[in-house]
């Protein structure tokens, strides 16, 4: 980590970024081509009646690119092929609601944007017997496969339930926080989790659906994800957060939706702030 601190001294020396900084590839192309599926609101999604792109990912994506005198392609990929695609150049950084977990650092740099955590919720015509986190003891909760959820929900239980000597909650992988939402209307899980970014959206879209139990389970960051072989594109996009934290702009973004208190109070690397 002292490596990237030293590496990242000029580049926070200033809160400007510019064109200057962006690897030769990116100034020839003239944009920055980013992974990202629109499956994940608020952080991106398709307007329904539009089919526009929008969400805080969106917004603080195009915002970046703009500081660093670019523009972006989006790329619509399955998650499971964004570090591929990444590694073999198809893509040139990931900006998709990811996780930044010690586990994908080994083939990834993670500039962080904002904290998330792993939340319980159900329906809220269970919210009588179902009123907190523990009640999901013994029950069926239903999560995307794809995120760290079934790992962290299996490691809450150890702590939580088996070790009070309660049952343990049965973790039901799904294809997406979508799935895990149909699943709970069908009454074939009894909760569900997802990212605490992502509920107070769900729940304003359908009133009187949903019951949040308890608070976030987890504590992590979400990052803009670069290949370690590709050093001069991360530091440039340090340095565009960085000015958009200074004049304001990213806090208007976390505003505008809501999340003000998703967000960070300073650069991190790789879970680690930059001074």
């Amino acid at each position: 980590m002292k490596t990237v601190f030293i590496a990242l001294a000029a580049v926070l020396a200033s809160t400007a970024a510019h064109a200057d900084g962006l690897p030769d590839r990116i100034k020839s192309a003239g944009k920055v081509v980013v992974a990202n599926q629109p499956n994940y609101p608020p952080m991106e999604y398709k307007d329904p009646a539009t089919n526009t792109l929008m969400g805080v990912d969106i917004d603080l994506g195009l915002a970046l690119a703009k500081q660093l005198g670019t523009t972006v392609e989006w790329a619509d990929i399955g998650f499971e092929q964004m570090v591929s695609s990444l590694e073999t150049g198809r893509v040139d950084l990931i900006h998709s609601g990811m996780s930044d977990l010690p586990k994908r650092r080994e083939t990834l740099d993670f500039l962080d944007y904002m904290k998330s955590g792993a939340q319980f919720y159900t329906l809220a015509s269970n919210s009588d017997k179902i009123k907190v986190p523990t009640d999901f003891c013994g029950k069926t909760v239903g999560m995307s496969r794809r995120t760290s959820f079934p790992d962290e929900t299996a490691k809450w239980s150890a702590a939580n339930c088996e070790a009070k000597g309660l049952p343990a909650v049965k973790v039901v992988g799904t294809e997406g926080s979508a799935d895990a939402r149909a699943q709970l209307k069908q009454g074939r899980v009894d909760g569900a989790v997802q990212g605490s970014e992502t509920l107070p959206y769900m729940t304003n879209l359908e009133k009187g659906t949903y019951a949040i139990i308890g608070e976030p389970f987890t504590a992590v960051y979400q990052g803009i994800a670069f290949s370690k072989k590709d050093p001069a594109l991360r530091d440039a996009y340090v340095g565009a957060l960085k000015a958009l934290m200074a004049s304001g702009e990213y806090k208007a973004i976390y505003t505008k939706n809501g999340l003000e208190g998703a967000m960070l109070d300073g650069i991190y690397i790789n879970g680690e702030a930059v001074k």
